[in-house]
């Protein structure tokens, strides 16, 4: 139990100094669970703080995390055009049939950058309809 509290206190400095923070900046993250120390943080704690620094300093997973939100965006705005409910568990269902996965975060980058275009000429096609359609009956004419 001793050394896992030590290979996560090491492996929470070591994410800090990689992200460039200050000691300011390390307090702030301490604080924010509670304690002046990091060493008197528990393993849950330093786990989920580590858990947090690793998003914020991996490009591919903050690259992941980008095209989950554009997904996300992309799918419950053409939901909302359609004038169709809109919920997250709605939106990862509609993603992984798309692709599918069982699981809405074990879609690769690839694919939902092919969900996210999918979604977003839909909803550009379904625009140019609705204007089309509106000036048609607007003017009477084919």
């Amino acid at each position: 139990m001793v050394q896992q509290q030590k290979w996560l206190l090491k492996k929470f400095h070591t994410l800090c100094s990689k992200a460039g923070m200050t000691q300011d900046e390390k307090g702030i993250i301490i604080a924010s669970y509670g304690h002046v120390s990091s060493a008197d943080m528990d393993d849950r704690q330093l786990q989920d703080a580590c858990i947090k620094l690793q998003l914020s300093t991996d490009p591919k997973i903050a690259q992941l995390d980008n095209w989950r939100k554009r997904v996300f965006a992309a799918i419950g705005s053409y939901l909302r055009y359609a004038g169709k409910t809109e919920t997250p568990d709605y939106i990862k269902t509609i993603a992984c049939r798309c692709t599918g996965y069982d699981r809405f975060n074990d879609i690769p980058v690839e694919r939902l950058s092919n969900v996210y275009y999918a979604f977003t000429k839909k909803q550009k096609d379904y625009e140019r309809s609705w204007a089309a359609m509106q000036s048609i009956l607007q003017d009477g004419t084919c």
